[in-house]
């Protein structure tokens, strides 16, 4: 089946929702404990910019996976530094679409001038590190138990990508 990368849409908020409130309440990809409503995700996607972008992958019209680049953190010297988020819906994993989406992320970066990438990643989640790996992150420590959900401590693996300028 063909996968088609754009640029996210308000259609697409259903799905990007539906996706990210799985992650919330099976898995430790987010640190949100609390689904987020459709007000909330509408207000999510107003805060990405051009220089923010999100970004969804589309099979036969349907939202399977979506990804962005996202303030790194609040302060003016890390502005050109971005976090990645790469979300693929229940049973579309293991396809390609995770590396569809990264790939076009950090495009993105590129394009808009951003000079790093950083990821975190929860519990040691070996899928998302080798995927970050491939397309040439590198491993730059681990924080241990910063995180609590599902009643443990839980570990992030902090990785980046230096794009060349």
């Amino acid at each position: 089946m063909k996968i088609e990368i754009a640029e996210a849409e308000g259609r697409d908020l259903p799905g990007i929702t539906a996706i990210y409130n799985d992650a919330v309440l099976r898995s430790v990809a987010t640190f949100d404990t609390e689904p987020r409503s459709d007000e909330g995700q509408r207000a999510w996607l107003r805060s990405h910019d051009e220089r923010h972008p999100v970004i969804v992958a589309r099979a036969a019209g349907e939202v399977v996976g979506w990804a962005s680049l996202n303030e790194f953190l609040p302060k003016a010297a890390y502005a050109a530094t971005v976090e990645d988020s790469v979300y693929v819906k229940e049973g579309w994993q293991r396809r390609g679409i995770g590396r569809l989406l990264l790939a076009r992320l950090i495009e993105m970066a590129r394009e808009r001038g951003h000079h790093a990438i950083v990821a975190r990643i929860a519990d040691h989640m070996t899928a998302s590190i080798a995927l970050h790996k491939a397309l040439g992150f590198v491993e730059a420590g681990d924080l241990r138990e910063v995180g609590r959900k599902f009643d443990r401590w839980i570990d992030v693996t902090l990785m980046e990508l230096t794009l060349a300028g």
